[in-house]
């Protein structure tokens, strides 16, 4: 059974959340496809963020907001992985240590500049010009506002994508957990792992014990978020399984669906896509490894009618 996304035609505008003393949260609604969440830290040298934007409008917005907090500089930007919607803004942190996994390193330049067609509505993205990590790590990185400890951590597996970070503010109990966890949004893993984010998930999240959670798109939550985002994980996988057992495709699979609990989170569509790299892993190989994108994008398309997907970044 099908089922498109309520569409919106103009999200409602950014917000500034303050999370912790000194530290931010900048939730773009309505988080669907290409608008993210970012977030920084503010010191008394400078300010630190997690994650750009993915249009000139909307990261020039996200300084305009920093900047009505403080005027120190953003110093350091920590990208939690190399999808555009959370990097391809870096270029306008004029002096920013930019700070990231080796291989989103690799990602952001392996994907180039943005384009819409034709899998997407249009967007302004703005000139955009790529400008990937130049800091880089393999497993993590300790950085410092003030006093105030954000420890950088690859979660060692493919989840999200193959090189998801995540921060965390030990002595607050915060997460910034990039796209590892949606709120109110479809979780997207096709280039990732749909069994390396459950074991993300349970074995690198869920013991940090967080009380607030900043996840890549949606709303600020608590660890109950975790729970949600695993059930649908494991919808995912068992729909997978009963789908290939009856001979059929991935989009077949979806249009057979009922996506119940779950019909109502923002860009549906995905579950074609995550059916696509679930089929994938009943098979033996490593996970994460290359699927065809162009057929899972395709089939998402089809799955919402042959309409491109809405994107309102």
């Amino acid at each position: 059974m099908s089922s498109v996304r309520h569409d919106v035609t103009t999200p409602a505008p950014p917000r500034v959340e303050e999370v912790g003393d000194g530290v931010f949260a900048y939730i773009q609604p309505d988080g669907s496809w290409w608008i993210n969440n970012t977030g920084f830290l503010v010191g008394r040298r400078g300010v630190i963020s997690v994650d750009s934007c993915s249009t000139v409008r909307r990261t020039r917005a996200y300084l305009d907001a920093i900047a009505a907090i403080t005027p120190q500089p953003v110093r350091t930007l920590i990208n939690t992985h190399h999808h555009g919607d959370h990097s391809y803004g870096n270029f306008l942190f004029n002096g920013a240590t930019i700070v990231g996994h080796e291989a989103t390193r690799t990602g952001i330049l392996d994907w180039g500049k943005p384009t819409s067609t034709p899998f997407w509505t249009e967007v302004e993205w703005g000139d955009i010009v790529v400008e990937p990590p130049f800091l880089t790590y393999t497993d993590s990185v300790t950085l410092w506002a003030d006093d105030l400890r954000a420890d950088v951590r690859y979660v060692g597996v493919p989840a999200h994508t193959t090189n998801d970070s995540i921060v965390w503010l030990p002595e607050r109990k915060l997460l910034f957990c990039g796209d590892v966890l949606f709120n109110g949004g479809t979780p997207f893993l096709a280039q990732g792992s749909v069994a390396g984010a459950i074991r993300v998930l349970e074995e690198v999240v869920r013991p940090l014990g967080a009380e607030t959670i900043v996840p890549g798109h949606g709303a600020v939550a608590g660890p109950d978020l975790i729970d949600d985002v695993l059930g649908y994980l494991r919808f995912v996988q068992e729909s997978a399984r009963a789908g290939r057992d009856a001979g059929l495709t991935p989009l077949a699979t979806a249009h057979e669906l009922d996506l119940g609990q779950y019909t109502d989170l923002l860009d549906p569509e995905r579950i074609v896509g995550n059916l696509h790299r679930a089929y994938a892993e009943l098979d033996d190989g490593p996970l994460g490894r290359p699927i065809d994108a162009v057929a899972v994008l395709s089939d998402m398309v089809a799955y919402n009618g042959g309409r491109p997907l809405s994107c309102h970044a």
